[in-house]
């Protein structure tokens, strides 16, 4: 993959280049995650659950993560906030054959649901995450 990292926001979501396959990136969020005391809640393997249907789907995960502490903030000043809460990070393989991470950013995030502009930092270290995760 060419110009890594490449990290673009397109409506509200940023994109992040790996180096690594899919499984491997997902690994290291984890592990990157474990470093931080941030609990993985769920990993959701789609293209596993494509296969279980007869279907082909590249390498796409899906990891949700996050703590009481940083969320209920903002699910207190603005209760729509858990639709998107916790965070999410999908990690998928394009058509030709690059990884990518991509999340919602957390100013899409506070533009969505209005809570106060000071709560984004409980959510603001979803890049450092995903950027630790994808250096080479």
């Amino acid at each position: 993959m060419s110009n890594l990292p490449v990290k673009e926001r397109d409506a509200g979501m940023a994109r992040v280049g790996s180096p690594y396959p899919v499984a491997e990136t997902v690994r290291r969020l984890e592990v990157v995650l474990a470093g931080k005391g941030i609990p993985v809640l769920a990993r959701i393997n789609h293209s596993a659950g494509a296969a279980v249907v007869g279907l082909t789907m590249k390498p796409t995960e899906l990891l949700i993560f996050g703590n009481a502490k940083a969320g209920t903030p903002l699910m207190l000043a603005a209760p729509t906030t858990a639709i998107d809460l916790p965070l999410k990070a999908l990690v998928w393989e394009d058509q030709a054959g690059d990884v990518w991470v991509s999340y919602n950013t957390p100013q899409y995030l506070q533009g969505r649901h209005r809570f106060p502009e000071e709560l984004i930092a409980n959510i603001a270290g979803i890049r450092g995450i995903v950027d630790a995760a994808v250096q080479a």
